[in-house]
């Protein structure tokens, strides 16, 4: 099936060379060609260019995008769509003014969301989960990781995972799996530590491996969650499974967690509300990925990452949206990026290349997605006529998509 492209006004993300990541002062580049083609052939993006060496076609399907903007489809790098109900309450109890630390230790936050999903079946959680999926898709996100998290136990987290690799198998987009069973501590692991990470290391690392169920780990390293040391023993056991770490740090402190992440060759580092001068020296020449998460500040108005400073050091910057039931019920990715512009000072060239290039990296994917280069997945947004891209962060509160491409198909 080949889908052929014409009249774009603005193609935007191309790169005849692929490259895994933009850093620094290059995240303010964002190469494009006006009065553009975009040749889809197989699934893949099989060649672009201006619409002077337009190709013909004789059999397939010609889209005219004329007066609009062509990108690749979000890369989402950080989720926690898969969960059972809703925390309703508790954005109410935030605005009566309980602090996300006084709703968790009422026995809120993470471990009520663990309470609901280890009540509900498996089959309803995956009826529920695939309705946030369907609905990022059309919102234009192309590869999602998702993380378990939710369970706490056993049993809980190899059904998260289980229907992480469900969605995975039944839907085009490209879906990474997280093991998050270090996200809390259980009430029953409140006063001992080490039994639950004994539960995490022996008995749920080993299941989940030999069921091929993950292809990271991740810990919530903070104050009064996992601390420094307990982050590093998960990030060593998971190690040993192949996991690769892509890591919570820095959401209300900084207690040195980056320096171990990257020890340990963490694929990234997520939230980073906080940042310090020796957290940026850390991550200097490193290959681990920052990674912004602004709406979660924009809803339980927490500090946003410092994109300017850490830009400005020359760091790489990716952005997801956290999409989860208590912090971020929301998975939209063009919220994200004009957040980014809006409250982190992001110029639009640099929220989209965090939002595609950077959050592909973020996912381990960065040499099939993420840019508009030949032999990639053809993952694409086609926008409505736009008087410029920069449209797209500015109307932060409108829906600017036309259609979306994945895997070559779109979707209707």
């Amino acid at each position: 099936m080949k889908i052929l492209i014409t009249n774009i006004k603005e193609l935007l993300q191309i790169r005849e060379a692929a490259i895994d990541k933009v850093s620094g002062a290059d995240m303010a580049v964002l190469p494009k060609i006006d009065n553009a083609y975009l040749l889809i052939e197989n699934n893949l993006i099989a060649d672009f260019g201006t619409m002077e060496d337009c190709p013909d076609i004789s059999t397939g399907q010609v889209i005219d995008a004329t007066g609009k903007t062509v990108l690749p489809s979000w890369v989402d790098s950080h989720t926690h769509i898969v969960y059972a109900g809703n925390r309703i309450q508790e954005f109410a109890d935030r605005i009566n003014g309980l602090s996300y630390e006084e709703i968790a230790n009422r026995g809120g936050g993470i471990l009520n969301s663990a309470k609901k999903l280890n009540e509900t079946p498996e089959e309803e959680i995956y009826n529920q989960s695939k309705l946030r999926l369907e609905e990022i898709m059309q919102q234009g996100t192309g590869a999602v990781e998702i993380k378990s998290g939710y369970g706490l136990t056993v049993e809980g987290e190899l059904k998260m995972l289980r229907v992480i690799k469900k969605l995975a198998e039944n839907y085009p987009v490209k879906i990474k799996a997280t093991f998050l069973g270090a996200h809390a501590f259980p009430m029953q692991y409140k006063e001992n530590h080490a039994a639950y990470l004994d539960v995490i290391i022996n008995e749920m690392l080993p299941k989940i491996a030999e069921e091929k169920l993950a292809d990271y780990i991740d810990a919530f390293l903070e104050t009064g969650y996992f601390s420094v040391e307990e982050t590093e023993r998960i990030m060593a056991a998971g190690k040993q499974y192949g996991l690769i770490s892509k890591i919570h740090v820095n959401q209300f402190t900084a207690i040195n967690g980056i320096e171990a992440c990257v020890k340990h060759g963490a694929l990234s580092v997520d939230h980073l509300e906080i940042v310090t001068d020796e957290d940026i020296e850390v991550l200097k020449n490193s290959d681990t990925m920052p990674v912004a998460l602004p709406s979660c500040s924009y809803f339980i108005s927490i500090p946003y990452t410092p994109a300017r400073k850490m830009i400005s050091a020359g760091l790489p910057l990716a952005l997801a949206t956290d999409f989860n039931p208590g912090t971020t019920p929301s998975g939209n990715m063009n919220f994200v990026v004009a957040t980014a512009c809006i409250k982190m000072k992001m110029t639009p060239e640099e929220a989209i290349n965090a939002a595609t290039i950077n959050g592909a990296y973020a996912m381990g994917i960065s040499a099939t997605h993420g840019s508009i280069t030949k032999g990639k997945h053809a993952n694409l947004i086609i926008t409505k006529p736009l008087a410029s891209y920069y449209q797209l962060p500015y109307a932060f509160g409108s829906n600017l998509i036309d259609q979306v491409i994945i895997e070559g198909q779109l979707l209707y």
